[in-house]
């Protein structure tokens, strides 16, 4: 298997550092995973915008961490899982919620149900969802507009995702009760 390095600030590409130091600012530190993604600037770059364009939008922090939550598990990244379930928690979802997405079921919360599992419709339809599919979702109060706004986070997930999935980081220390595994 490949080994890929955890990049510092100091490691990393020239063109990746301001990458890495946008997230150190966002999120108080440089998670392994995006340290490992360091090793290529375009998609840590790349990266960097979708996330930060992705945050910038529509859905608030709760509904955000359950959409990525739940792209995290349908694409089976380890590291990704315990990140957002940590962010989750951290966002005052509720460690329930949190649980059943874990475990591919169904949050009680129903906006949550209904964004989650819109999100793995989404995945496992590559995006050739129904009409009913977009009802169930807009029918608990979201736009049109959100239905492709979570286009946006999986787009921010999958780049994570996969890339977690090859690098195979470290789980960093904050992120470590969260130990998930497929």
């Amino acid at each position: 298997m490949h080994q890929y390095r955890v990049h510092t600030l100091e490691s990393a590409p020239e063109k990746s550092t301001l990458a890495l130091q946008g997230l150190k600012q966002a999120v108080g530190l440089i998670p392994n995973l995006a340290a490992t993604m360091a090793e290529s600037p375009t998609l840590i770059n790349g990266f960097v915008g979708a996330f930060g364009n992705f945050h910038g939008g529509s859905f608030n922090g709760p509904q955000k961490q359950v959409l990525l939550l739940t792209n995290a598990v349908a694409n089976t990244c380890a590291w990704a899982v315990a990140f957002h379930s940590t962010m989750a928690l951290k966002e005052g979802v509720d460690a329930d919620d949190v649980g059943a997405i874990r475990e591919r079921r169904l949050p009680k919360d129903a906006k949550y149900a209904a964004l989650s599992s819109f999100t793995r419709v989404l995945i496992d339809k590559r995006g050739h969802v129904g009409e009913q599919d977009i009802s169930a979702f807009t029918g608990v109060g979201f736009g049109q507009d959100q239905v492709l706004e979570v286009i946006a986070g999986l787009a921010v997930s999958v780049m994570a995702n996969y890339a977690g999935n090859i690098t195979n980081p470290a789980l960093d220390e904050p992120f470590e009760a969260q130990y998930w595994k497929a």
